[in-house]
């Protein structure tokens, strides 16, 4: 377990909430238990072996709907009953069997699948085979939880007689109370029982009337309960066999509970086992409630390209990380990272912008990936495991104490830098906060020296403009910021690492319509380096963001390229499918031929009979000829469909004739991708590209061409022309072909096209619009200009194809 995980920083970064809500998951209180006490660990090996077991959990809960620990109970309380020497109740025991023989089947189904969960392989050698427990309680008692007959012959010999005896006595008793001569004298003409005793509702005045004792009477003492002296006989026979059957049944149980005390040992073990397969369980059933994925677990280790010399090595990687406390539908992930340069990032922004909760998903899935809890983070995410983790967070001064902000804050920080090692994390929000704005800064920047010049990982946020400028300055340490969106003046809760907060302020103040006079005067009392830096960072920003639009149309453009190869491809396959298809059927067809032509020679033998050489005889010998010559063309047609001619060793080159054997066709390589293992073949007036493997050489070119060296992702197809002429088509042709037409045109890598739709009512030229708006590939389109045809016609251009 983590011993320098404090639990302060455990509480601020509400790791607790998360086992909450694990703990939700857990089948038995054990397990519940065990779920809450959970620490992360900063031992590499244990951290390593808990993910596992947690992925192959979920691994293996998605394939055995029998992997649960339903039936499972808490038997802390019946062992330690049992091993004092007490008895357990029928319905104890019971619990004991149940347990048992979950636990077996749990063995059996981690012990079969050990080979591809071998972590919860070594679970299941844990819980114990105790099926003769089970057994030797079945044997005894029903599930209904009452101990049976069969469980001794004296027990079944008593029970049989308590039995009769009831019978009888309830006989005597029934004719006592059937008798008309008794009628004045009872309540109610029953039997009842009281003390395990047959008697009769008796009036009180007439007690004496029906001899017997008295065993009970009600409330208001009119009714008295008696047992006739002619049956107390029999009741006292009926009792003591009663009390016989009850001793035998104690006798059973405790042999049964003396059984249980015997394995008290292996339950304890199978109980504890349980209760980690519990956890595990929770995890796994929580890891894919929050769509969480296994980061890489990582040791520190500095290497040369790491830099200053005091980086520490550590390595905290996270991809689109969300919070998982924050309603994943409306969270904004973020990338957070510590860099090979950088090992401190100060978060600047707004406030309620989101640098704090930055802050808690960098700390709070660290934890949680020391403790073997897969991240709500994309694949790829990976972390050193730090020794301890810390955190000032929030405004937490005890009232108690007599603490103020800066104090409280202050008070923590210090105990944080007397624990904190380059092999931890330190979390610091607001650093410098809750005092004088030029002490608290300098203060700021002092503590950020020390955990630099100490190699101490660590994220801190702060809101002064001297400490980004330190930041900025000082190797090891970098500006981090949480984005604002200045149209709507709301926070985006986009982090974004390399450039520190601008401050809005007064961008702010002006659009909310603070006179401009004031705003001015303000601005005026800035330093003018101060407003140079926040534009150079609006410059940076806009820089940046059109980056990223670049990238997005470039995406687009792969996915598009990748859907049509996609497509193309399966056209492919279909129509190789279809030749397949056409020459089995004319395989068919012609054995369908022959087999009706041996039909017709055999019927006109058996009609002409036998005898010498007769013309006819010609005939049939002419006739069997055309049928072997026919079969040798149809096993001709075969060979052809499964297999092709040899083909001459090593690469193709452009000039090439080439066998296809899907196409069953020859074709010339027009283009060569040896890196690749690809080339373009020329099919009749076709080209397709096809792998190394799907085509055999037959004849070398006899100019030796010089090959491609590479292979370019994206290559051009036939121009359709600059130009499409929609005019007089009906909407739903012109969409079929200005569909077609637009796919065609941006595959050759047009950079933009000509439609002619005509001006007439203007509805073809709405479509044709309405069309190219929604298109993925095409990034504007305008009207004509005069020389081009006017409003007649639209000019359409692609995604990167302007200048």
């Amino acid at each position: 377990m983590l011993a320098r995980m404090n639990d302060h920083a455990l509480r601020v970064l509400e790791f607790d909430k998360i086992l909450t809500r694990i703990a939700r998951y857990a089948s038995f209180e054990p397990g519940k238990a065990r779920v809450l006490a959970w620490r992360p660990t900063h031992d590499l090996g244990e951290a390593r072996l808990w993910m596992q077991e947690t992925e192959e959990a979920r691994a293996l809960l998605s394939q055995q709907p029998d992997l649960h620990l339903g039936g499972v109970y808490d038997l802390s309380a019946h062992l330690a009953q049992a091993e004092r020497g007490g008895v357990l109740a029928p319905n104890e025991l019971l619990q004991v069997k149940s347990t048992v023989l979950r636990a077996r089947k749990l063995r059996q189904i981690l012990l079969a699948n050990a080979k591809t969960a071998p972590a919860l392989g070594e679970w299941g050698e844990r819980l114990q085979d105790l099926e003769h427990v089970a057994a030797a309680i079945g044997r005894v008692i029903s599930e209904r939880g009452e101990v049976m007959d069969s469980a001794s012959p004296r027990l079944a010999s008593l029970r049989a007689e308590i039995r009769t005896l009831q019978d009888r006595s309830y006989d005597r008793i029934q004719r006592i109370a059937r008798n008309p001569d008794n009628a004045p004298y009872l309540q109610e003409a029953i039997v009842t029982q009281r003390r395990g005793r047959y008697v009769l509702p008796v009036r009180a005045e007439f007690k004496g009337k029906i001899p017997g004792i008295v065993h009970d009477q009600s409330g208001s003492g009119a009714t008295l309960f008696i047992e006739p002296f002619s049956v107390v006989a029999w009741n006292n026979a009926l009792s003591q066999r009663q009390a016989e059957e009850e001793e035998e049944v104690n006798r059973i149980l405790r042999e049964l509970t003396e059984l249980v005390a015997d394995e008290a040992l292996y339950l304890h073990i199978t109980l504890d086992a349980l209760a980690g397969l519990d956890l595990i369980l929770a995890r796994a059933k929580y890891a894919d409630d929050i769509h969480g994925n296994a980061p890489e677990l990582l040791g520190f280790h500095r290497t040369p390209e790491f830099k200053p010399k005091q980086h520490p090595g550590v390595i905290l990687e996270l991809r689109q990380a969300r919070h998982p406390l924050l309603d994943p539908a409306t969270v904004v992930p973020i990338d957070f990272h510590f860099g090979d340069d950088f090992f401190i990032i100060v978060i600047t922004g707004p406030n309620t912008g989101g640098k704090t909760v930055s802050l808690k998903t960098a700390g709070l899935l660290a934890l949680m990936a020391q403790a073997g809890i897969p991240i709500p983070a994309a694949p790829g995410s990976r972390l050193t495991l730090f020794e301890g983790v810390y955190a000032d967070i929030g405004d937490e001064q005890s009232i108690e104490q007599n603490l103020s902000t800066f104090s409280s804050h202050m008070t923590n920080i210090i105990r944080i830098l007397e624990e904190a090692t380059p092999h931890s994390l330190v979390l610091l929000d607001e650093l410098g906060a809750g005092t004088d704005p030029e002490e608290g800064s300098a203060l700021a920047r002092a503590l950020l020296q020390h955990l630099r010049d100490h190699g101490i990982p660590a994220a801190a946020t702060t809101h002064y403009s001297e400490v980004k400028l330190f930041a900025h300055a000082t190797p090891g340490i970098t500006n981090a910021s949480v984005e604002f969106d200045l149209e709507t003046l709301s926070p985006t809760y986009e982090l974004t690492i390399g450039l520190p907060g601008r401050s809005n302020a007064l961008l702010i103040a002006r659009r909310l319509g603070l006179p401009s006079p004031i705003v001015n005067l303000a601005e005026s009392y800035i330093r003018p380096e101060s407003l140079t830096a926040d534009a150079l960072l609006t410059e940076i920003r806009e820089a940046r963001d059109a980056a990223r639009r670049t990238l997005k149309r470039l995406e687009d453009r792969e996915r598009i390229l990748q859907a049509k190869e996609a497509e193309l491809k399966e056209q492919l396959a279909a129509i190789e499918e279809a030749r397949r298809a056409v020459l089995n059927e004319a395989r068919r067809e012609a054995q369908a031929e022959l087999e009706a032509l041996r039909e017709a020679i055999r019927r006109v033998r058996s009609r002409l009979g036998k005898g010498g050489a007769r013309p006819h005889d010609r005939f049939l010998q002419e006739a069997e000829k055309a049928i072997k010559a026919r079969q040798e063309g149809e096993k001709t047609l075969s060979e052809r469909v499964a297999s092709a001619p040899e083909g001459i060793p090593g690469p193709p080159r452009p000039g090439d004739i080439v066998w296809i054997e899907t196409l069953y066709s020859t074709g010339e390589v027009e283009d060569v991708w040896e890196e690749d293992e690809e080339a373009e073949v020329r099919v009749g007036s076709f080209r397709v590209v096809l792998p190394f493997d799907q085509f055999q050489i037959r004849e070398r070119s006899q100019t030796k061409l010089e090959t491609t060296a590479g292979r370019s992702f994206i290559r051009s197809a036939e121009s359709p022309g600059m130009e499409l002429d929609l005019r007089g088509m009906r909407v739903d042709e012109a969409l079929d072909a200005l569909d077609d037409y637009i796919d065609r045109a941006y595959l050759a890598e047009l950079p933009w096209v000509r439609v002619i739709h005509g001006k007439g009512t203007g509805a073809l030229r709405k479509v044709v619009r309405d069309y190219l708006r929604n298109h993925p590939v095409v990034s504007r389109y305008r009207a004509g200009d005069e020389g081009e045809g006017g409003d007649g016609v639209t000019i359409a251009y692609f995604v990167g194809g302007e200048v």
